[in-house]
């Protein structure tokens, strides 16, 4: 079965995918870019992503996944295909496929998923949350009576949910997570300085010296744009405690789910998450200090899984090695 058995991150910014037997084999961004003239697909990953704002009029460059489920069905169902094809090339048998998917998605959604993964080439294709899968993912025990907590905060959305007995007992979305915490730096550029930059740039300053909390010594970065009253090209300098105050509404968010989480949550299995602490996956979980910044919001020990980017993928690819213990979970999407 080695090779067979696939686990798909099916990110809004990133695409990862597990080979059972293999592990990662592909890391590759979520984008496409399309012809306008004869709606050809032209790049799908790291190509595409190297044309993001610059590209003339007739090629549109996009993610076709926001907010962590489907916006374009005919798109996604192409990057999907090359995706698969691209791991799957040397493989005799179509593969058993597990992709995963957010808490709460609709019929609809989750069957735009499923169908997009067998006309990808999957032989057959089971969702799973994404909670479940981060936990799964980052080696937590889920499968037994005891309460499991998971913050998974990637691209566009943040999930938390605290899993028992290979279930999800109790569970909160908010659709903000990294490209909403991008925009609120390029918001507060454009506001404080009156210089426009791109969905790039804000990530590069978040990577550079974003911080969930003011960091001990302040850092800061050149930051290049336009400027919206001269129009031309102008440089700025932006310190560390200006990108922590730019992304404080969407962090708030954040802490808001995970403490809605933790309100509703019963409490014999409260006990054990206080215990235990919650863990953090995700990429948008390496934010500087967003574990601390957690920790203090809600009074209970949070820290960051081994390989939070990856978790996902992984926790999705081990899903179909427990599909006996999974089922009711999966059945229930």
């Amino acid at each position: 079965m080695f090779g067979k058995q696939i686990g798909i991150d099916l990110g809004t910014v990133n695409v990862i995918v597990y080979v059972r037997g293999k592990g990662i084999v592909l890391n590759e961004p979520s984008v496409v870019a399309i012809s306008r003239t004869d709606n050809k697909i032209l790049a799908v990953g790291n190509d595409a992503r190297a044309m993001l704002g610059r590209t003339p009029e007739t090629i549109e460059v996009s993610r076709p996944m926001r907010d962590g489920v489907i916006a374009d069905y005919v798109v996604t169902e192409a990057m999907l295909r090359y995706f698969v094809s691209k791991v799957c090339r040397r493989l005799e048998r179509r593969p058993e496929v597990m992709v995963s998917v957010p808490v709460g998605v609709t019929t609809v959604e989750s069957r735009a998923v499923r169908d997009a993964a067998v006309q990808a080439g999957a032989r057959v294709a089971y969702l799973i949350p994404e909670p479940l899968a981060a936990a799964l993912g980052a080696d937590m025990p889920i499968g037994t009576p005891t309460g499991n907590m998971i913050v998974d905060i990637g691209g566009g959305a943040c999930e938390a949910a605290v899993i028992s007995m290979c279930g999800i007992v109790v569970s909160s979305s908010v659709r903000v997570a990294g490209i909403k915490l991008d925009e609120s730096i390029a918001t507060y550029v454009r506001r404080k300085y009156n210089l426009a930059i791109g969905d790039q740039t804000a990530e590069q300053i978040k990577i550079a010296i974003g911080s969930a909390l003011p960091m001990e010594e302040e850092q800061s970065i050149e930051v290049r744009g336009r400027d919206q009253v001269a129009g031309l090209p102008r440089t700025i300098k932006l310190t560390s405690t200006e990108v922590t105050d730019a992304m404080s509404e969407p962090l708030a968010a954040i802490a808001t789910t995970v403490r809605a989480v933790l309100e509703k949550t019963p409490p014999e299995l409260a006990s054990d998450i206080i215990d235990r602490g919650m863990v953090m996956a995700g990429g948008s979980s390496l934010l500087r200090n967003i574990d601390r910044f957690i920790t203090e919001q809600t009074g209970v020990p949070a820290h960051v899984a081994q390989d939070p980017i990856i978790c996902t993928a992984l926790g999705a690819g081990r899903g179909l090695e427990h599909l006996p213990l999974l089922r009711r979970s999966l059945e229930s999407i």
